[in-house]
């Protein structure tokens, strides 16, 4: 099995490579021409390989990679073809709102697995997404490579910033063995949110170190009416963790100014990242891609 690693993973995909046993590994060379366009070449051919590309798709520019480095690959003759998007942009917009929307995650989906015999990626936003592709699709957890992260850190209780992640801190509170909390979260605006304890379950908060977890960090908004809110109730430390790093705008800073220490998975670059999602994708693709025939 050969692992390429795309622009925007080349970390990622090298721990890739080493949890495969030291798997082949290569990064494409890359150029952009005068008028804009990219150029992308691998080195080599591939007859009859089995390859694994990992590019996560943050970006307009990341998913024209994504689809030059497949096209490539399958040119240099490779037998099997697994993508591996450890971050997968557009997930959010999983349905049609208005008329004449795009399903854009539906839409990258589509192209993505046009040339892909299976596609790998972690904590997907949405079901629905997974949902779309018509050809084999595995979802790692960014929960198991976190927790390792805080097994050699004092927590005596994991937070989710709402409803909606409570599934997450549950599965994180049962590798842990510590107690879970949710969040009420009433949404202002795409920036704002107010947020309060539960009135059914109350909690004991003071002196106890709090780990706030999420799939997505963007904006910071959410993660910072937390970090506040729990700071109020006079807990001993507060962090912050999250699979996917966005960190838009001053978000970094802003998180950093009200917690202890902010972490994120290596799906994407960032000044957070300290666990990685490598021991688990590789679990995938040694367990699915001899299945896939």
């Amino acid at each position: 099995m050969h692992v390429i690693g795309g622009p925007a993973s080349t970390a990622l995909a090298e721990r890739i490579s080493r949890e495969l046993g030291n798997a082949p590994f290569a990064i494409p060379f890359s150029k952009r021409f005068p008028d804009g366009e990219l150029y992308v070449r691998i080195g080599g051919r591939l007859g009859g390989e089995e390859v694994v590309l990992v590019q996560s798709s943050r970006t307009d520019q990341d998913f024209i990679e994504l689809l030059l480095l497949e096209d490539a690959i399958r040119e240099a003759g490779a037998r099997k073809l697994i993508v591996v998007v450890p971050y997968f942009g557009y997930a959010r917009q999983d349905r049609s709102f208005f008329p004449g929307e795009p399903v854009s995650a539906r839409a990258l989906s589509r192209h993505i697995e046009a040339v892909a015999d299976a596609v790998v990626t972690v904590d997907m936003h949405s079901p629905l997404t997974m949902q779309s592709f018509t050809k084999p699709v595995f979802e790692a957890s960014g929960i198991p490579a976190i927790a390792r992260l805080l097994r050699e850190r004092p927590v005596d209780l994991l937070v989710s910033p709402d409803k909606g992640g409570v599934d997450r801190v549950r599965r994180m509170a049962e590798l842990l063995g510590r107690p879970w909390m949710s969040l009420e979260k009433k949404r202002i605006d795409s920036d704002r949110v107010e947020l309060s304890l539960p009135t059914s379950t109350p909690v004991d908060l003071e002196g106890k170190q709090v780990v706030i977890v999420d799939d997505v960090i963007s904006t910071g908004g959410t993660i910072v009416e937390a970090a506040k809110l729990l700071r109020r109730h006079r807990v001993r430390a507060v962090s912050a963790a999250c699979t996917h790093g966005l960190f838009l705008r001053d978000a970094f800073e802003r998180i950093k100014a009200v917690t202890d220490e902010l972490f994120s998975t290596d799906t994407l670059l960032n000044p957070a990242e300290k666990a990685s999602v490598a021991p688990d994708v590789a679990q995938i693709l040694k367990r699915e891609v001899p299945r896939l025939g």
